[in-house]
């Protein structure tokens, strides 16, 4: 009996050494292995770009896109497998792409990607291909080569470009951000990342959305509400073909209102209503500029002396891009004007005072009523009817 038992334990052993080669003894298949073999693969690619070794980047597969990063300051690059599918001796690996731009974002900036991959001739995995995947925004370095510019306050990323109109960007960058901090204050970081790609369809690509709903908007700003402070630096990303239809001060006043959205992201969030968050990036904006009124409201101003005064104030529904471009201009010449009358009436302060006060509740219910009472000692109604006089006022 011992001897049958010595025999069947040597069995058992022998039964798993084979079992370990088709999925390992302890259950994992050997699907793992290739997905381990992948993540080495691309470890092997994140280090080649950091170093900025074109070999060593072309030992693991396609060279596509070494080129187009080259210019770009990254202090971190690195990919984390969370799939792969096989066919054959093809592959596809979906993973997580994290990096950081140098001196700008204090946490990685993370994309969904989807590489293409193939068996070499000795069995080892090649990158063939490096994709956004589905339903995910492009990089700029999808697009083309990056040209970049550095300014006083700016980092200005640019694909098919020339550096004289990117030096352009950065100037109106580093006359933006002393602007927003001479307003807002200096309790942000202080500098900003522009993104300039070719076109408006490169513009919706970054986006991951149609070019439709960005035309005619000169530049939108990414990054989410109420982060943390070490959330990733936001991008102003830029529409050049809107952006050649303005003139020196459009150019600015634009600028200068999405540098103001940077600045104010940790105290906007839910709670923030779009007049408020609208409104004072283009009170920023105008600000010093010695815009009118009727000059900086044109469509608001032409509804007023038509007897149509807005019975209340615009709400979040009124700045959506639903094809209505004088209601849409209207919806944000009122929420300037409701900032600009808290600056007139209350000071400047106060209005910052107020807009983070707005930022500090966390839902909307309450938070603009509790706002006004506290800081302006006011109430929504009142205010609403301090507004519609204003405007009667200055376009009277």
């Amino acid at each position: 009996m011992a001897g049958r038992r010595r025999a069947m334990r040597s069995s058992v052993v022998g039964l798993c050494l084979l079992l370990v080669s088709l999925v390992g003894c302890g259950g994992q298949p050997r699907a793992d292995s290739a997905r381990a073999e992948v993540q080495r693969l691309l470890d092997e690619r994140a280090t080649a770009v950091l170093d900025h070794d074109e070999s060593a980047y072309r030992a693991t597969g396609t060279r596509a896109g070494f080129a187009n990063l080259k210019s770009v300051p990254l202090a971190a690059w690195s990919y984390r497998v969370t799939g792969v599918h096989r066919s054959g001796g093809t592959a596809s690996a979906d993973a997580e792409l994290s990096y950081r731009v140098r001196g700008y974002d204090k946490a990685p900036v993370t994309a969904a990607r989807v590489l293409g991959l193939a068996l070499d001739a000795e069995g080892q995995w090649r990158v063939t291909s490096d994709r956004p995947a589905k339903k995910a925004g492009q990089q700029l370095w999808d697009q083309g080569t990056v040209s970049v510019v550095r300014g006083a306050h700016s980092l200005v990323l640019g694909a098919g470009q020339s550096g004289e109109r990117l030096r352009s960007f950065a100037e109106l960058a580093d006359r933006a951000v002393p602007a927003v901090s001479s307003a807002w204050g200096t309790d942000w970081s202080g500098h900003i990342v522009v993104l300039v790609p070719k076109s408006l369809e490169g513009m919706a690509a970054l986006l991951a959305s149609s070019a439709s709903s960005y035309r005619g908007i000169a530049a939108v700003t990414t990054g989410e509400t109420g982060g943390p402070a070490k959330a990733p630096a936001d991008r102003i990303v830029v529409n050049p073909e809107a952006y050649s239809m303005l003139g020196p001060l459009g150019r600015q006043v634009v600028l200068t209102h999405e540098t103001t959205h940077v600045a104010t992201r940790a105290h906007t969030n839910a709670a923030t209503p779009l007049w408020l968050s609208e409104g004072y990036a283009d009170w920023i904006g105008y600000r010093g500029t010695g815009r009118t009124a009727a000059q900086a409201a044109p469509e608001l101003a032409r509804a007023v002396a038509d007897g149509q005064v807005p019975a209340a104030l615009p709400t979040d529904k009124d700045f959506g891009f639903s094809g209505d471009a004088t209601g849409l201009a209207q919806a944000y010449e009122g929420g300037w004007l409701a900032c600009r009358m808290i600056a007139d009436r209350w000071g400047e302060v106060r209005l910052g005072e107020f807009y983070r006060a707005v930022g500090t509740h966390k839902q909307r219910a309450g938070a603009v009523e509790g706002a006004m009472k506290d800081v302006l000692g006011t109430t929504p109604e009142k205010f609403t009817e301090q507004w519609r006089d204003y405007l009667r006022a200055q376009f009277g």
